[in-house]
């Protein structure tokens, strides 16, 4: 049993109920993996773009599921601050340095919350002529029509703020194997 609810509390916040155990996680990254592997080439000169940080651990599993030559680069966007709603304001705080003009380029994402982040990232990734740009979602709450859809999705997550595997709340969580309610 995973260590959760007593030994997870932070900054007078208590962790709820898992919602996602560290081999839920495992298994379907990698399907995801071998479904990504299935729909590029070589040829393709795959490039994934980390959103950070809440993807930094999903990023690192996610590429060894894959069985296909790439490259890894990340961006940073903020839109939550210290709190568990988006601010709806999204602020773009590191650009990824690799060229995406003529590869295949997945947008690699923690969580598809108010769809802010996404919205605003996509046109300024698709500016920069990859030849093909999608977007894998660990999670996927369902809450909003997005501009594009993801075309990978781990999950579809219920409405509750989630914290671990990478997740945060004002920092903490983020080092948890699993993924919980707050």
């Amino acid at each position: 049993m995973p260590r959760l609810l007593e030994n997870n509390r932070l900054g007078g916040q208590k962790l709820q109920r898992i919602v996602y155990t560290e081999e839920d996680i495992r298994r379907r990254i990698q399907e995801m993996g071998a479904e990504i592997s299935s729909a590029y080439h070589a040829a393709d000169r795959l490039l994934l773009v980390g959103l950070l940080k809440g993807s930094f651990l999903f990023v690192a599993d996610l590429v060894r599921a894959i069985d296909l030559p790439l490259q890894v680069d990340f961006l940073v966007a903020a839109s939550y601050g210290a709190g568990k709603k988006s601010t709806g304001d999204v602020r773009l705080l590191y650009d990824p340095e690799a060229s995406l003009r003529d590869r295949a380029v997945i947008l690699v994402e923690d969580i598809v919350d108010s769809g802010a982040t996404l919205n605003r990232l996509i046109p300024r990734l698709e500016a920069r002529s990859p030849a093909s740009l999608e977007i894998c979602a660990l999670l996927h709450k369902r809450l909003v029509t997005l501009d594009r859809e993801p075309r990978w999705v781990g999950f579809d997550a219920p409405n509750e703020f989630l914290v671990g595997y990478g997740l945060d709340y004002a920092e903490d969580f983020r080092h948890l194997p699993y993924i919980a309610s707050l």
